[in-house]
């Protein structure tokens, strides 16, 4: 006899290992999180299996849930392609993002994953560069919307993730203590140079550069050779690098913001469609209280 799988159900069981947890599985599905955890129970007696554990601060998949997700994945994105093949408007073709070079890395692969599987036969064109070229680039209709990390919320910009601005260095390293302080700051168009540069003069300590080039490789070469310190956004901070804090001597740093442009005379139906994805996304896995 035929026996058939929920989708919703793997829909939730997927959301939940992706995001680490029934309420950002939850904010991801527009679901509360006791109907999330209902429906991965739901799973768990079909398959008669415990999918998850818990520990401190996450779910952690059991060694059968391992074995589910790949599966259910291929599942969901052949349901979904189905869905819109017979559903949804025929988009196709091409969208242009803009993304600050920082950001790429720490949030974008689920957002173009996600639209991947909606939109397969339309291909998103990353463009990397610094938060005033992109905007640059928007404004001449060279891309079709774009992120950006701001001082504030920008002119007629969406506020996606508030996220503090922090000196960033080798682990263990002594860079920060050098006289005088060698940074790496990226060029002249870089959100966080100014910001960075008035914090130093404001304590009257005095820097020399040694990245100039607003490309992560570089810079993060750099604070792992611990040859200079930088700044970046707390998310963004890669794991084998630190978090420089106050009893290093280094200024305090203001807030900055990751928002969403999308161009003041029109988007496309894509560049809207893929805003919709970026901010359900970002909604669900990166949310955090401004």
């Amino acid at each position: 006899m035929a026996r058939n799988i929920d989708t919703a159900l793997l829909r939730a069981f997927v959301a939940v290992a992706e995001t680490g947890g029934m309420t950002s599985a939850g904010r991801l599905l527009n679901l509360t999180q006791a109907a999330v955890s209902q429906q991965v129970k739901r799973l768990e007696d079909t398959f008669r299996q415990q999918l998850f554990e818990r520990d401190r601060r996450r779910l952690r998949l059991t060694a059968k849930g391992e074995r589910l997700l790949a599966h259910a994945q291929r599942l969901l994105a052949l349901n979904d392609e189905v869905w819109g093949l017979m559903t949804l408007p025929d988009f196709e073709g091409e969208v242009r993002l803009g993304v600050p070079h920082d950001i790429v890395n720490p949030f974008m692969p689920p957002v173009l994953k996600s639209f991947d599987q909606a939109w397969p036969r339309v291909r998103v064109s990353l463009v990397c560069d610094t938060t005033p070229c992109l905007l640059g680039a928007m404004k001449r209709g060279e891309i079709d919307l774009t992120l950006t990390t701001e001082r504030d919320h920008g002119a007629g910009a969406e506020m996606l993730l508030p996220d503090e601005l922090v000196w960033v260095g080798a682990r263990g390293g002594r860079a920060h203590r050098l006289e005088p302080l060698p940074v790496s700051l990226g060029n002249h168009t870089c959100a966080f140079r100014d910001t960075a540069v008035k914090a130093l003069a404001g304590i009257g300590r005095d820097w020399r550069p040694v990245c100039e080039i607003s490309n992560m490789e570089p810079i993060l070469a750099t604070l792992r050779a611990d040859l200079a310190v930088s700044v970046l956004q707390v998310s963004t901070v890669p794991e084998d690098l630190q978090v420089l804090g106050s009893e290093t001597g280094l200024p305090p740093l203001p807030m900055f913001y990751i928002n969403l442009h999308l161009p003041k005379a029109g988007a496309g139906d894509v560049a809207v469609e893929l805003a919709r994805h970026i901010r359900r996304q970002f909604a669900a896995r990166y949310h955090r209280a401004a």
